[in-house]
């Protein structure tokens, strides 16, 4: 890092973006991924270098950053080819809600503002703890969250724990502590076999289809299917660890499990 506090930021994914702003610190950030939409002025004020798994290398040296900001192991040959040019970079792995609420206080401590970053991972803390207070004591419904369809892929840890915070069961919670992908996977017939009640799905980069998840072969035994609780939620909101996910996400996930 050139400068401490970090004076020009490029981050790489978008929950980085969002806490930036939410800290007031977004006058650091001279670039972000395409993938940023949070908050909706980002698209404006921004340029843009990179995807997901990819990124604009000349682009962003270029904007000679202080401090690239970045994510999990997808992003690990982007990370080596800015460290081979001299770059510092942070690469974030969380996949829980301890670890998005630890990224919020590592970020704030990165641009100097410790206090404010406390203050809000504090307060993202304690509303989902307050709800999960408030949540119906009936039992819990059993619900199915699909990060992907072809592979069916269910939740990770994140979203797993947002659905417990809800007032919900996550059908696959020993997989949803599976970090890759890959390792996630379920066939139809250990979901037929979980009896959802509820299907919730975010397919990252396509909208989901409910009537093809409905029209899957031995589908109509699951409860969640035969009373027509099959709902999406927009992947920015639940897929990207962090202030979205913590939010707007788990409110998304409340709604659907009333």
């Amino acid at each position: 890092m050139r400068r401490f506090p970090p004076e020009r930021i490029v981050c790489l994914t978008e929950e980085t973006v969002e806490t930036l702003y939410l800290l007031g610190e977004e006058d650091r950030i001279v670039g972000v991924s395409g993938y940023a939409v949070r908050p909706p002025r980002v698209r404006r004020e921004k340029p843009r270098v990179s995807a997901f798994t990819s990124a604009d290398i000349p682009k962003i040296l270029a904007l000679a950053p202080d401090l690239v900001l970045a994510f999990s192991d997808l992003q690990a040959d982007i990370v080596a080819d800015l460290a081979r040019a001299g770059i510092a970079v942070h690469l974030f792995n969380q996949r829980d809600v301890a670890g998005c609420l630890a990224m919020v206080r590592t970020l704030g401590a990165l641009v100097g503002v410790p206090e404010r970053a406390d203050a809000l991972a504090g307060f993202f803390e304690e509303s989902l703890h307050s709800a999960a207070a408030q949540a119906p004591t009936r039992p819990r419904l059993r619900v199915y969250f699909e990060e992907w369809d072809a592979p069916m892929i269910s939740g990770i840890g994140w979203i797993s724990e947002l659905i417990g915070f809800a007032g919900g069961q996550d059908v696959f919670p020993e997989l949803s502590r599976q970090p890759a992908a890959k390792d996630r996977i379920v066939t139809a017939d250990q979901v037929i076999a979980a009896a959802p009640d509820v299907i919730l799905a975010s397919w990252c980069g396509k909208k989901v289809n409910v009537d093809r998840i409905r029209a899957r072969p031995g589908w109509d035994a699951i409860p969640a299917v035969r009373t027509g609780r099959i709902h999406e939620i927009k992947a920015p909101l639940i897929l990207q660890p962090g202030p979205a996910a913590l939010t707007d996400g788990f409110a998304a996930i409340q709604a659907f499990l009333a």
